[in-house]
C-alpha cells in the first residue's frame, strides 16, 4: 500500500482515504473500501454489480435493512457493515 498526498492504493484501486467507499466493479462487486479499524487495514468489496440500488424507495430501504440485520453490523472490516451503511 502506497500513500501519497492522502491517497492510498490497494488492489488496483486508488482510495481517497480509509473508510471511504468508491465505485470499483471488479470480481462481481460494485463497491470497494479500504477499511481501517484500530491498526487493522483491509480491502473490502461489497454490493452485487449486476443489481440496481433503489435505496430512494422507503419500503425497499426498510426491507433491506430488516433482511440484513443492519442494526447488528458493527465491524468496519465486514462487507455487511458497508452494505448497510450505503443503505
Amino acid at each position: 500500500m502506497a500513500a501519497a498526498k492522502g491517497k492510498y492504493e490497494r488492489g488496483g484501486h486508488k482510495f481517497p482515504g480509509y473508510n471511504k467507499p468508491i465505485n470499483a466493479r471488479k470480481g462481481g462487486k460494485k463497491f470497494a473500501v479500504l477499511a481501517k479499524e484500530g491498526e487493522t487495514v483491509k480491502l473490502v468489496r461489497f454490493g452485487d454489480a449486476s443489481m440496481k440500488i433503489k435505496k430512494d424507495q422507503p419500503a425497499r430501504r426498510k426491507s433491506f435493512r430488516a433482511r440484513h440485520s443492519c442494526d447488528e453490523k458493527k465491524s468496519k472490516l465486514t462487507a455487511g457493515y458497508w452494505s448497510c451503511k450505503k443503505w
